[in-house]
């Protein structure tokens, strides 16, 4: 057998054993609780209360949904839903018309593993373009099997996929925003690989033409949000790194833009616990002090087939301080935490955002475990976790979106059914509060 077969196969044992020290190094140094390890959930809090309804393309087999989003493809004032298929290795878009009427249909070319969807307008004309992520495949490898996807938008539900960049380590994550602030729209890229990988920004030249300029050649990014963190007027790039070459196995960067196409890279936080679990990331300004903070989530389990959840999977959000300062703050402990999204639940412009996440895993054969916990903010970043589903299980990814046209934001989540017992499935569900 080739030589590398046995250097990931020595790797791998490694990875196991680093994992069990982590585990047992963990548990050493911190102190036994005097409750439960994970919280006590405030179940059916008549506060917030929500409906499931089953949208879009029937169950058939194991789904596994990667990504969900909410779009008005066709500007009528109806957005619809965007999925990342990964059984079918399609894009499907869960229409709305009329209002409260949802039809799926997939759009586009075959995508092979897709993770993650991104809607920009890539050539100005109006129409929203996706920016799809392709893996591949979605479950571990490390073949440079990785694809950018831009599906362009011709109209009356017609899309063109146009491949940027393929033959690269799997694409997890691909943003669109004028980094080199030319007027035109660059693209950036979280891609993990397995025991390789890269982040990259992609310079837009025109014409369907771009620059690849290389942030990270460790392997792990797997989310890049782009905001304005500096308030200079810019787009900066935040990173979350699940691993890297340096025995860090759980870190957040902030590229900080200094115009002209520069980034300037800063480490905001890390841990080096192996089996951190870094699972989603996404901005959103907590305290209301017109400044973007992070909020993210560690809950992967994808390394250990979800045989468990471990007691450090949760919920942070890193405040930002101004001038590339962040501070780190624990939300809470959250078995198989994934895709946090901040969203005011109520609708009514209260001026504080409130947190949903969902489980990938949750021992699923615990009819007590919680799949979805919707994370209360008091105003003074105090946050209250209450359940909101204890099934449907597997759930890697919520958005959340007015798709009622009333103000009040509607939830909708993804089943990733990867690994038995699969139990309790689901394809796409919409939530709205009951």
């Amino acid at each position: 057998m080739p030589k590398s077969f046995f250097a990931i196969v020595l790797g791998s044992l490694a990875l196991l054993a680093a994992a069990v020290l982590g585990t047992v190094a963990y548990l050493m140094t911190h102190a036994a609780p005097t409750g439960p390890v994970f919280p006590v959930y405030a179940y059916n809090n008549p506060e917030v209360s929500y409906v499931p309804q089953a949208v879009g393309f029937p169950i058939v087999g194991h789904p596994m949904i990667t990504h969900v989003a909410i779009a008005d493809l066709e500007k009528t004032g109806l957005p619809g839903i965007l999925v990342c298929d990964a059984t079918a290795n399609r894009i499907g878009w869960i229409r709305q018309s009329p209002r409260g009427v949802f039809t799926e249909q997939f759009i586009g070319d075959p995508v092979e593993g897709p993770a993650h969807i991104a809607v920009c307008d890539m050539n100005g004309d109006g129409l929203p373009d996706l920016l799809v992520a392709s893996m591949g495949r979605i479950l571990p490898n490390n073949d440079r099997i990785g694809k950018i996807i831009v599906m362009e938008n011709l109209g009356g539900g017609k899309f063109r996929n146009r491949v940027i960049a393929e033959g690269i380590a799997r694409v997890n994550d691909v943003r669109g925003a004028d980094i080199a602030g030319h007027g035109r729209i660059d693209l950036v890229t979280g891609q993990f690989g397995y025991v390789q990988g890269e982040m990259r920004w992609m310079e837009n030249l025109g014409d369907w033409k771009f620059k690849t300029h290389i942030l990270l050649s460790e392997p792990g990014t797997i989310m890049t949000p782009i905001a304005d963190f500096e308030h200079t007027g810019r787009p900066d790039i935040a990173a979350l790194v699940s691993q890297d070459s340096e025995q860090v196995f759980g870190q957040v960067h902030l590229f900080r833009n200094l115009g002209g196409g520069q980034l300037e890279d800063t480490v905001i936080w890390k841990t080096t616990n192996i089996e951190y679990g870094s699972s989603g990331m996404i901005e959103g300004d907590l305290n209301g002090d017109g400044l973007l903070d992070l909020v993210f989530s560690n809950g992967d389990g994808f390394n250990s087939a979800f045989a468990a959840p471990a007691p450090w999977h949760g919920l942070q959000w890193l405040e930002n301080q101004g001038h590339g300062s962040f501070a780190y703050h624990r939300i809470g402990d959250s078995p198989g935490c994934y895709s946090p999204v901040c969203v005011d639940l109520s609708g009514k412009g209260h001026g504080h955002l409130d947190i949903v996440t969902v489980s990938a895993f949750n021992n699923s054969l615990d009819a007590s475990a919680v799949t979805m916990t919707a994370w209360l903010n008091d105003g003074h970043e105090n946050f209250t976790p209450v359940a909101l589903a204890h099934e449907p299980t597997s759930l890697v990814t919520v958005t959340a979106g007015d798709l009622d046209g009333n103000g009040v934001p509607v939830l909708v989540t993804g089943g990733m059914n990867a690994y038995p017992p699969y139990a309790k499935m689901s394809r796409v569900t919409l939530w709205r509060r009951h």
